[in-house]
This record gives structure tokens, C-alpha cells and sequence, in this order.
């Protein structure tokens, strides 16, 4: 029997559309799969070691410009150029200048194992979202504004990627509290507040056993604060890990600078002296520092 296929205009077997782009399925067999990624413009993504001994994943740049750091040299990946991976034994971290389109040929089926784990979160996060209608896409701002201030900061690539998934995901947690104390219009009860103060703990449970594990206690401790007074755990100070103040002053801007049924937003000024003010108390002042940076070169302050 010949197992013999024709594709049409790259539509593939099966696609999955992700925050970053799209990941289409073109082939697959032998445990070998073939598929086109498409990366947006100024993103960080990251190629994994596998549990797997032996895998090789391959990618020829069929359309764009990735830059990657090697031996601490950066270096230009461009259109016609490919780079491959075999066996890897510690994370790579690449990103995009431009929007790029690269083929993808893994000797592992990779595809239902990105796909699905990542699909699954979007999905949980948009249906976080979808419980309250005012704080449609606060997640993506909150990625946003996480990874200006990671990059003010001169994190790793490796870093960035974390907090850039963790910011997507610091309220995955939330599909676990009812829907009528997330839509409540007026303050919460104590007992309710004790409920929303489970999120992040439900947050690090789901992400923990996937592959975005590493960025679980990110996740976990968002909610934490320098002196204390967060949650869950009532963590101080260095206790906090980085990750986790930062996506804190991101969350925290973004919620103040959102309007809701019960209170109009601030304007930018007001939400980061509302920041500064706190900063060494509450907030890690580096991190507001950045924050306050990023808002005055893009002039939103």
C-alpha cells in the first residue's frame, strides 16, 4: 500500500491558533510530524529539551527574521536560513523581529503535545475572562506590559518567556470561583474574598505536570506582597520571586486603570503614583521603576 498525500495552500491537517500565531499540522508518520509555524512580530518563543532521548526538530525560515543568543553572541536568522536541534539538553530561547513563517519537522510527534496543553489554557483563561466582561483581555495586557518591564529589567530570553506565559495565565485559577462573586459589582464579603484568594494556588495546581511548569510558582505567588499583606501565602520581600513581582505591578496597573461597573478607571499618572507610593511596601520599587519607564518612552505618561 503507497501512503501517498497532496496538501493544498498549506492548510495542513489540523491547526491550532496560539497568543504568539498559528501552528498548522501538514504531515505526519513514522512518529515524524512536519508543520508550518507562523510567529508574530517581537516574539519570544522557546525550543524545550524533551523526556524523550534522541529527538531532532528542524526549522528552515521560509518567511522573516528570528535573532537568538548563542555563547553570548547574538546572532541573525533570516529567510532561506534554517537551524536545527538534536537531543537538547537545555532550553533555547529565540525571538522574532519580524512576522515569520518557518517549517517545522520534528522526529517526535510534537504537535498534540504543544498544542493541546496550550490550547487548553487559552482556552480556561478566555473563559475566565468571559465570566466578567470588564476584564475582557486583561490577561494579554497584563502579558504585555510584563514583558516591557522584564525587557527595561535585562532579563534572560528564558526569563522573558516565562513571564511572558505567566502573564497570560496568572488568573487561570479564577474558572474555579463562581461566577457570581467574580460579576459581584460591590465589595466582597470575607468569606468571598477568602475564595478569590484561592486563585493562585488553583492557578500553580493546573499548570503544575504541563510544560509551561516552570512558570507555576509565578503563577502562585502574584498576589504576594514585600511587606506581607498578600496572598496566599503571606510571602515577604526576596521570598517573592521576580517573576512574580512583576507580573504584581502589572496586574496591578492594569486593574487600576480599567473601568468597571462600580468605579472608573484611573488615568495612567494617577495608577503608577498610586504605584510609586506603595513601591517598597507593596511593590517591588525596580519593577515600578521600569514600569514608569516603559509609560514615558511610549508617552503614555
Amino acid at each position: 500500500m503507497i501512503h501517498f498525500f497532496i496538501g493544498h495552500n498549506l492548510n495542513g491537517m489540523e491547526k491550532v491558533t496560539q497568543d504568539s500565531g498559528e501552528l498548522t499540522l501538514l504531515a505526519k508518520g513514522g512518529g515524524t510530524e512536519v508543520m508550518v509555524q507562523k510567529i508574530h512580530p517581537d516574539r519570544i518563543f522557546s525550543i524545550y529539551p524533551s523526556e524523550h532521548s534522541g529527538v531532532m526538530e528542524f526549522f528552515f525560515v521560509v518567511d522573516g527574521s528570528i535573532t537568538t543568543e548563542v555563547n553570548g553572541e547574538l546572532k541573525h536568522i533570516e529567510k532561506g536560513n534554517y537551524f536545527y536541534v538534536y537531543d537538547l539538553q537545555e532550553v533555547v530561547t529565540l525571538k522574532t523581529q519580524t512576522e515569520a513563517t518557518l517549517l517545522y519537522i520534528s522526529s517526535f510527534p510534537m504537535f498534540y503535545l504543544l498544542s493541546n496543553q496550550i490550547r487548553e489554557m487559552t482556552r480556561i483563561v478566555e473563559q475566565v475572562e468571559a465570566k466578567d466582561y470588564y476584564t475582557h483581555n486583561h490577561s494579554s495586557r497584563v502579558q504585555i506590559y510584563s514583558i516591557k518591564i522584564a525587557e527595561k529589567l535585562h532579563l534572560s530570553p528564558e526569563k522573558i518567556d516565562d513571564i511572558a506565559w505567566a502573564g497570560i495565565l496568572h488568573d487561570i485559577g479564577k474558572i474555579a470561583i463562581p461566577d457570581e462573586i467574580l460579576k459581584k459589582p460591590g465589595s466582597l464579603s470575607p468569606e468571598e474574598f477568602d475564595l478569590i484568594k484561592t486563585h493562585p494556588m488553583e492557578g500553580k495546581r493546573m499548570i503544575d505536570g504541563t510544560l509551561l511548569e516552570p512558570l507555576s510558582e509565578i503563577i502562585a505567588q502574584h498576589h504576594e506582597r514585600l511587606d506581607g499583606s498578600g496572598y496566599p501565602r503571606g510571602l515577604k520581600a526576596d521570598k517573592i520571586i521576580l517573576g512574580a513581582r512583576i507580573i504584581a505591578v502589572a496586574d496591578a496597573f492594569d486593574a487600576m486603570t480599567t473601568d468597571r461597573p462600580y468605579k472608573k478607571g484611573m488615568d495612567h499618572d494617577a495608577a503608577i503614583r498610586e504605584l510609586k507610593s506603595l513601591a517598597g511596601i507593596q511593590f517591588d520599587p525596580k519593577v515600578v521603576a521600569a514600569l514608569d519607564e516603559v509609560l514615558k518612552e511610549e508617552k503614555e505618561l
